[in-house]
């Protein structure tokens, strides 16, 4: 087994903010990142304190989002500047982390 240092990034948002596609496209068609998850969240609040959730009665279209990458640490840095830089993203969060590869 060998091992790879990378860094792992989150971007937290919501659906209301339509920048889901536009991330997504970022990463997979510009910066071809090694990996990319979206989690979509069933309940959560932000700075504003607005409690968001999913229940039967009420379908929200304004849950959290969260948007995990992963690639060298350099790179992974370099994407973050851009996004922040392009699309104004305000809550993302990161970490160095350990890729464990089989050979």
């Amino acid at each position: 087994m060998t091992n790879r240092q990378i860094t792992v990034v989150r971007i937290y948002l919501r659906e209301s903010e339509h920048l889901l596609h536009k991330i997504i496209k970022h990463l997979h068609d510009d910066a071809k990142v090694l990996g990319v998850t979206v989690f979509r969240g069933i309940e959560g609040f932000s700075e504003d304190g607005t409690i968001r959730t999913e229940s039967l009665v009420d379908l929200s279209l304004d849950l959290p989002l969260v948007i995990e990458f992963f690639d060298d640490p350099d790179k992974a840095e370099a994407v973050v500047e851009t996004l922040v830089d392009k699309l104004h993203l305000h809550h993302i969060v990161s970490w160095p982390a350990l890729a464990h590869t089989r050979v």
